[in-house]
């Protein structure tokens, strides 16, 4: 099977896209496990697939899987990665279009020189969301990591599920040390992204995010958003924050509580190919 390609990525946090149809086989788990591999494959964080559109008001429907070849809801940097390869290829125009996931549809807006804009969604604090086993919602968690340590943590879920730990500087943050085991916690049963955040002022953060299947990438857009989400929960930030991650900053806009979320940012395109499995 030949697999015709295009690398593309937000702030360094990258992906391969792939167009499919309804007759064309995807790879298999084991499949992107090997085309995601940095030294033998293409390398990616996630696998970006396009199908054809499922509802009349949206431009595509399109899949995420993870460098270790899992299914997975969304990626905030994946859709706007998606929605400036459309706008590359000519599909659509400069300003707004929907896009379908796995999390539900999504609403972009396209700007000039690859800077395109998503609606996230609400922030869902509820623990079931994520799923997350907890009582209650509360501002922090006390999450036990061993015998004799423990961490606090919030928790919110982003259409995927987040864990944002608040840090006095991410510079020396235990990412490497904490990440896979808080990922893989018992009390995530679908295993949870981590966001390590370091709050610089109202306006302004630093992030790293380990995520699931993946590990530590440059940029995560729903982990992102999730950290503003609830550093606003707890009134530590404003309603526009940027958030500087290892491969570059993301602006974020939530107005209230009962508005949905805003990630905006760059997108680029390294190169394109075809791959044969």
């Amino acid at each position: 099977m030949s697999l015709a390609f295009t690398k593309m990525h937000g702030l360094g946090n990258d992906f391969v896209v792939i167009e499919s149809d309804a007759d064309n086989r995807l790879p298999t788990r084991e499949d992107w496990r090997r085309l995601a591999n940095r030294h033998t494959g293409i390398g990616f964080d996630q696998a970006l697939v396009i199908e054809p559109a499922r509802r009349a008001d949206t431009s595509v429907f399109y899949r995420v899987f993870n460098a270790d070849g899992g299914e997975v809801e969304q990626c905030g940097n994946g859709a706007r990665c998606i929605a400036a390869y459309l706008h590359r290829s000519g599909r659509i125009a400069t300003g707004d279009l929907l896009l379908d996931s796995l999390a539900g549809v999504v609403a972009a807006r396209v700007f000039d020189r690859g800077v395109v804009a998503v609606d996230i969604g609400r922030p869902n604090f509820e623990p079931a969301s994520l799923p997350f086993d907890a009582q209650a919602v509360a501002l922090s968690y006390a999450l036990a990591i061993s015998e004799h340590e423990a961490v606090d943590i919030g928790a919110v879920s982003m259409g995927n599920p987040h864990a944002v730990l608040q840090v006095a500087a991410v510079s020396e943050a235990p990412v490497e040390r904490l990440g896979p085991l808080i990922e893989r916690h018992a009390r995530f049963p679908q295993r949870v992204n981590v966001g390590f955040m370091e709050i610089r002022s109202r306006q302004a953060i630093r992030l790293r995010v380990f995520e699931r299947g993946v590990g530590e990438t440059l940029a995560c857009g729903t982990g992102a958003c999730a950290a503003v989400a609830v550093a606003r929960h707890r009134d530590q930030v404003d309603a526009v924050v940027q958030v500087e991650l290892p491969g570059g900053c993301l602006e974020v806009s939530w107005p209230s509580p009962d508005d949905h979320i805003w990630l905006k940012g760059p997108t680029a395109v390294s190169f394109t190919g075809k791959v044969t499995l």
